[in-house]
């Protein structure tokens, strides 16, 4: 019979003693504990060499000095905090021992998982894991992240991203396959992460036996503390290692300047190691990485290669491998980067200088005119130390910023400035799970909230209660925002499923296009020209799928060969479809039906629009005087179309429509609005929910539309061209308009 997991201590873990377990009555002596001490407790297998040499690598991390203090901890409490910097072994170590902890009750209360922010971050973890662990990765040890997943049923480990672990939620709401929960990052205070807290606080109290550990980088404060238990919950500090030679240099606002220069003459210095540069924006990133590339071919052979490398987080195939490396000090890596992304290096031991400009760039949503704003200021104390420990004891961290500059002491909630309608779908959908309140540490703007409530109700996903209708239910089960989720479900109606699920898939994919260099900006426009669709920018983001998708069919044609000559970015295409296919696959699973491909046809051409407008009517503009101002109509602003828009200046083959629908409005940066397509007035009035219409603000679009809608003009037969007797019936399309 199992023994009660309070009875042991930490001691009892670290001698390898586990409940029932009878090695303790056997001598060192013998054979049988010899045999014993040599099996992988995970597999059964013996440990190989390489086990031996990373423990001893393991056992010098300032996380080791914490495990008997941790497993007592854990064994007594439902929910463990613990603070530690990067290169403490947070984030690898604590989820090996939870797998311990499991193991010792036979894994009878569940398994392991641990959530991280970025992808690429689970994955690095994993694999690092798995090795120290000395067991497969994909077996005793996996990861899930969006559109992969290494992993089996079994898995004692599972590394996966916070919004991969709220979407398990939706059909394990209690996560009774898992015996232990550890959420990463805690500090970044991410959505996602918000979420998973406050609802990680009513599954705890509903079923005891689970165990919440919260890991993060800062000392989290009172409130913080006692949100989980209304009381102090247990906090573990693990001694963080200590930083390096620390400069601080004021350089005004040359930041940029001083830090490409402070990494040309670290290259130029006898020392080895990477460098590590913290800038603000991805422009700067690009930038930075072109300057240093052209600079490179200048440089003296015998100071080495320097190679700059972009890290966009959240953007796919340019994170840097940070993986074990022979150091042979033949190349330097400088990684270029924004905050806060101190954690992407968790890995990278040979990184020996830090350049911190000490800024970080914020989106900050405003519900009024629903598109996000950029602030720019100093980052928080928390992230300021992190940066300056990445370089270890023996580097260096250069601070372009006074010593004496005052930093805020926490990141900002993002709960607390961001759209939250995604958020607020998944939480309706949960309170039908049972999981009926969520308890945020810092609760949403009540101003977002209710625009996001609005938004819901205007897509009908809400029903006279306020509570998820069926069509809300539905449009939850898809892994997109919930306009679009909407222009899914509408293109059933209308049967143009196959061509609505590219550009869904092509919409929440990073970019296809790549950013052309002043001196390749023509020749990238008329590459990108070739692909333009006369109907709008959806359009041609479902011809550039097509076009991709044909190329991989023949066997003579490269792929990435053919996205490079036309400028277009090879991984973004492959998590396009990747996304396609999870999308059709959802349609299957829910009985939703998948019309026959008719990409060229009128009729299809108007369903299309049909159902983006059905989803999008929220984002529709009126070109007011003839030159490109576009005034929108829900919040009376006025913006441009984007230059690389078909309709965009750098693109004459489209002229200018007076009314488009639109996917994004990037005020914060250029102030316009990106991937739109031609519609007419009265397309809008047909698909436009009527109490959405008359709560539009004044205005004269408004008045034309009213005008429209007064005379009847409208009419959803007269859209419709003549049928050719000839033509296919099944491109002969109901219109009827029943989505809303």
């Amino acid at each position: 019979m199992a023994q009660d997991i309070t009875s042991l201590t930490g001691e009892d873990y670290l001698e390898g003693r586990s409940p029932g377990s009878d090695t303790e009555a056997l001598s060192p002596g013998d054979k049988e504990y010899d045999d014993i001490l040599e099996l992988n407790q995970f597999d059964g297998l013996p440990y190989s060499s390489r086990f031996y040499k990373l423990l001893r690598e393991r056992k010098e991390l300032p996380a080791w000095r914490a495990k008997c203090e941790f497993m007592d901890t854990l064994a007594k409490a439902r929910f463990v905090i613990v603070s530690g910097s990067a290169r403490t072994g947070r984030s690898s170590q604590i989820p090996q021992w939870c797998a311990e902890f499991c193991l010792s009750v036979q894994f009878q209360h569940g398994m392991v998982v641990c959530t991280q922010i970025h992808s690429q971050q689970a994955v690095d973890l994993a694999l690092r894991v798995a090795d120290e662990m000395d067991v497969n990765i994909g077996h005793e040890v996996g990861y899930s992240i969006p559109l992969e997943t290494c992993a089996t049923g079994d898995t004692v480990l599972r590394y996966c991203t916070d919004d991969m672990l709220l979407k398990e939620m939706m059909s394990d709401p209690l996560l009774e396959h898992y015996g232990v929960v550890v959420v990463d990052q805690a500090h970044q205070r991410t959505v996602a992460t918000d979420v998973l807290r406050g609802l990680l606080k009513d599954v705890g109290l509903q079923r005891p036996e689970l165990r919440v550990v919260l890991l993060t980088a800062v000392e989290p404060g009172p409130k913080q503390l006692a949100h989980f238990t209304g009381s102090a919950a247990p906090l573990i500090r693990l001694e963080s290692p200590g930083a390096g030679e620390v400069v601080h240099s004021s350089t005004g606002d040359s930041y940029f300047c001083s830090a490409l220069r402070l990494a040309l003459e670290i290259h130029h210095s006898e020392e080895e190691g990477d460098v590590v540069v913290f800038l603000v924006t991805t422009q700067e990133i690009d930038l930075a990485h072109g300057i240093l590339c052209h600079e490179r071919h200048s440089l003296h052979p015998d100071l080495g290669e320097l190679l700059p490398v972009a890290v966009h987080p959240g953007q796919p195939g340019d994170l840097p491998m940070m993986g074990e490396e022979e150091e042979t000090g033949l190349t330097r890596r400088v990684f270029l980067t924004s905050g806060p992304n101190e954690d992407f290096f968790w890995a990278a031991s040979s990184v020996r200088f830090v350049i911190d400009a000490g800024l970080g760039k914020r989106y900050v949503y405003n519900p009024r005119i629903r598109t996000n704003s950029v602030i720019i200021q100093p980052i928080s104390t928390s992230q300021a130390r992190s940066r300056k420990q990445l370089a270890g004891p023996t580097g260096k961290c250069f601070c372009l910023y006074p010593e004496d500059r005052q930093l805020p002491l926490e990141i900002r909630p993002h709960v607390v400035e961001s759209d939250i309608s995604s958020t607020v779908l998944f939480l309706k959908r949960m309170e039908i799970a049972g999981l009926s309140h969520c308890d945020f540490i810092d609760r949403p703007d009540p101003e977002g909230l209710m625009q996001a409530l609005e938004e819901l109700d205007y897509l009908a996903a809400l029903d006279n209660d306020g509570n998820l209708s069926e069509m809300g239910i539905i449009m939850s089960e898809f892994p997109l925002e919930p306009q679009m989720a909407k222009t899914l479900l509408a293109s059933c109606e209308f049967d143009c499923v196959s061509e609505v699920v590219i550009a869904a898939a092509m919409l929440t994919a990073p970019t296809c296009f790549t950013v052309p260099s002043a001196e390749l900006k023509p020749e990238v426009t008329r590459c990108h020209m070739k692909l333009q669709h006369p109907e709008g920018d959806h359009f041609t983001l479902i011809n550039i799928y097509r076009a991709f998708k044909q190329g991989q069919q023949d066997p003579s044609c490269d792929e990435e060969k053919w996205c490079e000559d036309l400028h277009l970015n090879h991984a973004a295409l492959l998590t396009a479809d990747a996304l396609r296919t999870e999308l059709l696959d959802t349609l299957k699973r829910i009985e939703l039906p998948v019309s026959e491909p008719a990409f060229g046809s009128r009729n299809n051409t108007i369903n299309i629009k049909r159902a983006l407008l059905a989803g999008f009517f929220m984002q529709v503009a009126r070109d007011v005087d003839g030159s490109g101002n576009y005034f929108i109509l829900t919040h009376k602003h006025v913006a441009q179309i984007h230059p690389l828009s078909g309709y965009g200046a750098e693109s004459p083959k489209l002229g200018l429509p007076e009314w488009v629908l639109f996917h994004e409005h990037s005020f914060c940066e250029d102030n316009c609005l990106r991937t739109a397509t031609h519609i007419t007035p009265e397309e809008f009035i047909q698909m436009a929910p009527q109490y959405y219409f008359y709560n539009l603000p004044p205005s004269e679009s408004k008045d034309i539309l009213q005008n429209i809608l007064t005379h009847g003009v409208s009419q959803c037969q007269e859209e419709k061209p003549p049928s050719s007797p000839d033509e296919p019936q099944e491109d002969r399309t109901s219109d009827r308009c029943v989505i809303q």
